[in-house]
C-alpha cells in the first residue's frame, strides 16, 4: 500500500461557480453597515446619518464571500485517494536452516574488502536473498547441537530480517546437527500449508556430529512430502582462524581444524531433488543465493485498487459557519439603533 494519499476532485466543474465571486462582491458592496435613522433639518444629525459603509460591513462581506468559496470547494467534492497494491503469495514456501556452530566464527570471508566471519557473511547475503523473495512465505531455523526456531513462515519481510539480525553463536549447545535441522525444517514446512512448492535451503560448514537423526533419513522424509532441499557448504577446509578472548579480554585468533564432508551434503541435495553448492568466499556464496533465486521463481499475481475518502464536509462546515456568522453579525452586532 502506498503511504499517504492524493487529493482529487470528484466534481471539478463546480469551480466554475467561483466566477460569481466578483459579481456577488459587486452586488453586496453596498450592503455595509449604515445609520439606521436620518434626522432631517439638523445638519449635525444629517452628517451622522450619512450612508457610509463601515469596516464591519466590509468584514461581513468578506465572510459571505469566503463562505461562498468554501461551499464551492465542498461542491467540487475533494477526496483523498489511496492506491492499494496487494501482492499475493507466489505459492512458494522456503525454510532457511543456518548453521550457528562455533566454527561459523571462522574469519575466512570478506565483507566490503574487510575480513569477516562466516556467520556475518551468511547473514548479510541471506538478507539480500530475502529482498528478492518478498512474495514468498519464508521461515528460518538456526542449528548447532540442536535446531531452534528463528521465525515461522511469514510474508513479513522486515520482521524476518530483524529476527535474522538477532542470531548469535552460542545460543544453544555446540555441534552440527544437520539431520535434526532438516527434520525440523520439514516439520515447519508441513504445517498448514497449501504451497505448491516447498524448499529447504540448508547452509552448514561442518560434518553432522550431533542429533539423533541422520541427514539422509531426514532428507528422505522431506522428499516423501514433496519438499526440495538445496545444500550449501560454506568456508574453507583445514585450519581456520577463530577469534577468542585471552585472559586480559583482548581478541586473539586460534587455529582450529575444520572438516567438511561434502559427500554428505551432496547426498542430501540429491535425495531432496535440489542442488549442492560449495562456497569458499563471499562472491561464491552470493552467486549461490542468486542461482537459487533464479531457479525457484513463479509469476506473481498483483491486485491494484483505489479507495476514496470524502473530505467535502470540512469545507461545507466552514462555509456554512462563515455565512451563519455573517448573517448573525448583520442581525445583532451589525445592527444600529436610532
Amino acid at each position: 500500500m502506498t503511504p499517504g494519499g492524493n487529493l482529487v476532485w470528484a466534481s471539478p466543474w463546480a469551480f466554475s461557480l467561483l466566477a460569481l465571486v466578483p459579481v456577488l462582491a459587486w452586488r453586496l458592496a453596498g450592503s455595509g453597515t449604515v445609520a439606521a435613522v436620518r434626522f432631517p433639518g439638523v445638519s449635525l444629525l444629517r452628517q451622522v446619518g450619512r450612508p457610509v459603509r463601515s469596516s464591519k460591513g466590509r468584514a461581513r462581506l468578506g465572510l459571505l464571500l469566503l463562505g461562498w468559496t468554501a461551499l464551492v470547494v465542498a461542491l467540487a467534492r475533494p477526496q483523498l485517494a489511496k492506491d492499494t497494491e496487494v501482492v499475493k503469495s507466489s505459492g512458494i514456501d522456503i525454510l532457511i536452516a543456518l548453521d550457528v556452530s562455533r566454527s561459523m566464527l571462522a574469519e575466512d570471508f570478506t565483507i566490503g574488502g574487510k575480513r569477516a566471519s562466516r556467520i556475518d557473511a551468511v547473514k548479510q547475503l541471506t538478507e539480500e536473498f530475502l529482498e528478492n523473495r518478498s512474495s514468498d512465505r519464508i521461515g528460518m531455523i538456526a542449528f548447532a547441537g540442536r535446531p531452534y526456531l528463528v521465525s515461522p513462515l511469514t510474508l513479513n519481510l522486515e520482521w524476518l530480517k530483524e529476527n535474522l539480525k538477532r542470531i548469535r553463536i552460542g545460543m544453544v549447545e555446540d555441534g552440527t546437527a544437520i539431520g535434526s535441522a532438516i527434520a525440523s525444517a520439514t516439520r515447519r514446512l508441513g504445517e498448514n500449508t497449501d504451497a505448491h512448492t516447498r524448499i529447504i535451503v540448508l547452509l552448514t560448514d561442518g560434518d553432522n556430529n550431533a542429533g539423533q537423526i541422520s541427514p539422509n533419513t531426514a532428507a528422505e522424509a522431506a522428499r516423501a512430502l514433496g519438499i526440495k532441499i538445496y545444500t550449501i557448504c560454506a568456508g574453507t577446509q583445514g585450519y581456520v582462524d577463530i577469534p577468542v578472548k585471552d585472559m586480559f579480554g583482548n581478541t586473539v585468533y586460534q587455529k582450529v581444524l575444520v572438516s567438511v564432508d561434502e559427500s554428505q551434503t551432496r547426498k542430501v541435495a540429491e535425495i531432496g531433488g535440489g542442488k549442492f553448492y560449495r562456497a569458499t568466499d563471499s562472491a561464491a556464496l552470493k552467486g549461490i543465493f542468486e542461482d537459487i533465486n533464479k531457479l525457484e521463481k513463479v509469476p506473481i499475481e498483483t491486485q491494484r485498487s483505489r479507495h476514496f475518502r470524502d473530505l467535502f464536509h470540512w469545507p461545507l462546515a466552514f462555509g456554512l459557519g462563515c455565512i451563519v456568522a455573517a448573517l448573525g453579525w448583520a442581525f445583532t452586532l451589525g445592527r444600529k439603533l436610532p
